[in-house]
């Protein structure tokens, strides 16, 4: 079991939810759905020109921050793996999308993100091939884990996906 990261807990309170939330988007109605397409924009406008090596870098140091910051909005929230916490969702997303850079500049770029974007909210909800299981899971990891994990099974659906559908 990963702990929580130290770092984190030095953070002003109100500096931890407004990241964890997105500002006040975890307030909306479906917060996760404003999550993922909050992501969906991250990654259009600052991950897809990346290579994908450099993607997995930039995202899988962003999923270590947004362990430290879930975490320590549980606290602070006093619940577990709340709801308006959406940070999770947000940094998840563009791993749907791992493997795919060269499509960045597709036509159909368009439908590949809609395609991304709907598989992942299946997962994210549904949870399902174990994915649920990994909620069990103490602190940030917990809230973050799922999510990440629903991430690489899309990922993994949208290789095969893409490269049938466009050659």
């Amino acid at each position: 079991m990963m702990r929580n990261p130290k770092w984190a807990r030095f953070w002003p309170d109100k500096v931890v939810v407004k990241l964890a939330t997105l500002g006040s988007m975890g307030d909306l109605k479906a917060p996760g759905t404003w999550g993922s397409a909050m992501g969906i924009v991250f990654y259009a406008v600052f991950i897809s020109h990346l290579s994908d090596f450099t993607a997995a870098i930039v995202l899988a140091a962003a999923t270590y921050f947004a362990i430290g910051i879930c975490g320590e909005a549980e606290k602070r929230l006093k619940k577990v793996d709340p709801g308006e916490v959406i940070l999770d969702e947000f940094v998840a997303m563009p791993m749907c999308f791992l493997g795919l850079s060269a499509y960045g500049s597709h036509p159909k770029f368009f439908w590949i993100l809609l395609a991304g974007f709907l598989l992942f909210r299946f997962f994210d909800i549904l949870k399902p091939l174990g994915i649920k299981k990994l909620q069990r899971y103490h602190g940030g990891f917990g809230v973050v884990i799922d999510d990440v994990a629903a991430a690489l099974m899309v990922a993994v659906i949208m290789n095969f996906g893409v490269r049938f559908w466009l050659g």
